[in-house]
Parts: structure tokens; C-alpha cells; sequence
């Protein structure tokens, strides 16, 4: 691998994670020359075409390109992904929706098992997938996807790594995991822009490398807080919001983004109980089915999330249909804290 300095990534604001991850792959296509990427008809929607601007795709007899445009499903691409990686030598990437990960399970299974160096691009993360609408809304794919973290290989080793992050800065060292690791990692990413996440020191990029841990502190109060939100994802930009309003009523706040449950999982248990403190009520956001959060909220606290799909509409129309605006946030957590 050659060496990338990560800390000088020139990176837009407020952009949607998988446009965040386009920049990513433009910058892996001109340094690694052993990745591959590949994707269907769908590169200038999950933004593998990041990585096709600086390469071109196989043809027959010309596989001097990086790219595979795969004209099958996304099942026997993901196949051929794991047949690359047990070649060896280069680092196969692919891309697609993330509803279709369903199809992709069984070869995802696999590449678990036998511990392959596969990275999924799986983008249009939540319900806010625009004119897609109904049909294409992942509400349970997370919850899914995220029991493979638990899932240990024949090494006794967590088998996959899933990283859904939260703004664009925390993409960089998503793709930095993903690429320096060396087992199959899912990156989730949004279809719509996402603002970035305060930064709590003055310095948003270095935060963000906190992301290896699986999850942090994004921002805290001053002594023991009232309430923990937690959330990963566009969700937590959304509890920062909610947390504003609830910090004018006095009320103590700290959030926590959690983009991989197996990576925090992974840290000792002294750091685990200083992002989430014992005793102290927690407030969990996600666009998923709610169980998604349900091992880090456990009991002592409330999630919001969905327990259906189907509604088609802009996404910041559904954002307050559903409830996943600030000032609902603010509503629920002092319903819950009154409770």
C-alpha cells in the first residue's frame, strides 16, 4: 500500500457520505494500483464512478482498466469479488444499492468465513432514497448486515466490519479501515447530503479518526449528562439538532456516533463504559428497524426508528412525516427523561 496522507484529503462540507466516498475512490484510482472496482449500471449512483474517472473499464481483450461493469446480478458480482480476493494480490471493490445487499448475502457469508479482503459500496442507506420510493428502502438491511459483526471466523476473530459514517469526514477514515484491513468491511453510505458534525476540539478530521474505535463522543457536556443520544449514520447529525434544543432547557447532553457496533465492541471495557455510561438513560436514532440499536440502548432508555417502509416522497418530506427532525428528537428524549 502505498502511503496516503489522509489528513490532507481535500473534502467538501455538508455532502452526501457517498459523494464523500467518490473522492475517496478518485484518490485510490491514481495511488493503489492494485484495486478493482466494480458495479453494474448503477456507477454514477453509488458514486463508483469516483474511482472510473481516473481508469477505464475491461473490454474484451483490454483488461488493462480497473473497473468491471458487471452486467449480472449483483450476487454473481459479488462472487466474482471473493474469486479475485482468494487470487490474491489485488483489492476487489464493489458497489450497489444497499437494498440489494439481500441478494449479495450469500457471497458476503462467504467471504466472512474464509476471511476475504472484500469492500461493499452499498449506498441509498435509509427510507431517504428520493424518487425510488417504495420499493427500495432498506428499513431491516442494517439490522441484517450488522449480525455478521457478531459473527466470528474459525481465527476466534470478528469476521466483518461495518461502518456506516456520519458525515464526509468520518468516509475518510472509513475507506482508511476499509482498504488497511484485512477482512470484509461494509461502508453504508447516504444518498442525500449530510452536514458535518461539530467539531468539539476545532478539528472535524482528526475527530473523525475515532471511527476506528466504532464509536465516540462527538460532543459532550460538562459533568455527568442526563441523557446519551447515539446514533450512526445522517441520524446523528440529526441528534445534534435535538441536542441544541434540549441543552436551552438545561438539560445535559451527550452524542455518541456509533458507526460499527463490532468495532466498539472490540475496545475494552473501561473506554465502552466512558462513551456510554452506566445509569445513564440513552436515546437511540435510526433509520433502520429499531433492534438495529437495540444492543447499545439496551433497556434503560428509547429508540426511534422504523418499524415499516414504503413511503415515497423528498427525503426532508419523509424526515418530518416520520420523525427524524430535531425537534422531534427534543420531544422524545423529554418524554423519556420525564418517564
Amino acid at each position: 500500500m502505498p502511503k496516503i496522507n489522509y489528513s490532507s484529503v481535500e473534502m467538501k462540507e455538508n455532502i452526501a457520505t457517498r459523494a464523500a466516498s467518490a473522492t475517496m475512490l478518485g484518490l485510490y484510482a491514481q495511488k493503489v494500483e492494485n484495486m478493482i472496482v466494480a458495479s453494474a449500471d448503477l456507477s454514477n449512483s453509488d458514486k463508483t464512478d469516483g474511482f472510473l474517472k481516473y481508469t477505464k473499464a475491461f473490454k474484451k481483450g483490454d483488461f488493462s482498466g480497473q473497473f468491471l461493469q458487471i452486467g449480472v446480478s449483483e450476487l454473481t458480482m459479488a462472487c466474482i469479488m471473493n474469486g479475485m480476493a482468494l487470487h490474491g494480490g489485488v483489492i476487489p471493490v464493489c458497489g450497489t444499492f444497499f437494498v440489494f445487499s439481500d441478494y449479495m448475502k450469500p457471497a458476503v457469508r462467504l467471504a466472512a468465513l474464509m476471511n476475504l479482503h472484500v469492500i461493499y459500496v452499498w449506498t441509498h442507506d435509509s427510507f431517504r432514497v428520493g424518487e425510488d420510493g417504495p420499493t427500495h428502502q432498506p428499513v431491516e438491511h442494517e439490522a441484517q448486515i450488522r449480525l455478521l459483526e457478531h459473527l466470528h471466523n474459525h481465527k476466534g476473530k470478528r469476521s466483518t466490519v461495518v461502518l456506516r459514517p456520519a458525515d464526509a469526514e468520518e468516509t475518510i477514515y472509513a475507506w482508511k479501515a476499509a482498504v488497511e484491513g484485512n477482512r470484509p468491511t461494509a461502508l453504508i453510505l447516504s444518498r442525500q447530503n449530510i452536514n458535518n458534525l461539530p467539531a468539539a476540539s476545532g478539528n472535524r478530521r482528526k475527530e473523525a479518526q475515532q471511527i476506528t474505535k466504532g464509536g465516540y463522543i462527538v460532543s459532550d457536556c460538562k459533568g455527568k449528562p442526563n441523557v446519551v443520544m447515539l446514533a450512526s449514520g445522517s441520524e446523528v447529525a440529526t441528534l445534534v439538532e435535538g441536542a441544541e434544543k434540549l441543552e436551552k432547557e438545561g438539560i445535559k447532553v451527550r452524542i455518541v456516533s456509533v458507526p460499527s457496533e463490532g468495532l466498539f465492541r472490540d475496545q475494552k471495557a473501561d473506554y465502552q463504559d466512558s462513551v456510554l455510561p452506566k445509569g445513564v438513560k440513552r436515546f437511540g436514532l435510526t433509520s433502520g428497524l429499531p433492534v438495529t440499536l437495540q444492543g447499545l440502548v439496551g433497556d434503560n432508555g428509547a429508540i426511534h426508528g422504523m418499524p415499516s417502509f414504503g413511503y415515497s416522497a423528498p427525503y426532508k418530506v419523509l424526515d418530518q412525516k416520520l420523525g427524524f427532525t430535531g425537534d422531534n428528537v427534543y420531544k422524545l428524549v423529554k418524554k423519556m427523561i420525564k418517564d
